[in-house]
């Protein structure tokens, strides 16, 4: 067992470790609303090639395997789980969950558009709709004004709200919430608060357009979509991740006890 023992069990201590880090944020978040799990992927890396695969011996024969020693593992990639949310009914007249593709576009206070697919949205001062936070009031986009006399509030399946003013009997249109979508959800950027930010990866939504068209999924008011972080698969997860740590680790520890060894005995 050589020093090279100790670096290779070391990368997969380090990679294990990444993963014990989005198992943890995935259980932390298994109450947020709408929130989308993260899975680690690992890779090998490169390999020392001692004899390589279709070498000839003495006879002309190729050789059918080679001899190679991989170098140890790390992170490939941590990719966000898109997969639907159960979906909680909470009765909230402006609570609207998403059913099925689509993300709600909010203006962030810098003028930049953002998407979540947290529909617990509240009125503003101004009587806009926005996404509910305690600190930041990001107005939904386009924009949707709620009258202050407004007495009941109906968000259709196809995004159509429609208000109904105290005194009168008929609803009047208020707005129409749109969803948009992107090629690569994956590839979005993760801000917190429920937020995504577009990228080059992700590009520009590929769709804007009405709930229930163009693929997009349909709203559900009185709803909100929950995490779809699944505690039991998670908690599976979490114990295999951490035995294959635990065994790393015991290959450091061994690594280094036959390298004792080996210098006690070059002393004699």
């Amino acid at each position: 067992m050589s020093v090279q023992t100790l670096y290779t069990a070391a990368t997969g201590m380090r990679s294990l470790e990444t993963k014990l880090d989005v198992i943890a944020n995935n259980l932390a978040n298994v109450n947020t609303t709408a929130f989308k799990r993260g899975r680690a992927n690992f890779e090998d890396l490169v390999y020392r090639h001692i004899k390589l695969p279709g070498s000839q011996d003495a006879n002309s024969n190729f050789s059918p395997t080679g001899i190679s020693v991989g170098l140890g593992s790390r992170v490939q990639s941590i990719q966000t789980d898109f997969t639907q949310g159960a979906a909680s009914q909470t009765n909230g007249r402006l609570d609207v969950a998403i059913e099925g593709p689509g993300f709600f576009q909010v203006t962030d206070p810098s003028g930049i558009i953002l998407y979540t697919r947290a529909g617990n949205f509240s009125v503003n001062a101004n009587g806009q709709l926005v996404v509910g936070s305690a600190t930041v009031g990001r107005v939904l986009e386009p924009p949707i004004q709620i009258p202050q006399d407004a007495v009941g509030i109906v968000i259709g399946a196809d995004g159509l709200v429609q208000i109904q003013q105290a005194g009168q009997t008929q609803f009047l249109q208020a707005g129409q919430i749109q969803l948009v979508n992107f090629i690569n959800p994956e590839g979005l950027l993760k801000l917190g608060e429920n937020l995504y930010q577009d990228t080059p990866a992700s590009g520009p939504p590929v769709v804007t357009a009405n709930p229930g068209t163009e693929g997009l999924g349909v709203l559900r008011q009185g709803s909100l979509e929950l995490s779809n972080v699944e505690p039991v698969t998670e908690l599976i997860d979490l114990i295999t991740t951490q035995r294959a740590f635990e065994l790393n680790s015991q290959a450091v520890q061994a690594g280094d006890q036959i390298l004792q060894l080996v210098a006690n005995l070059r002393r004699f």
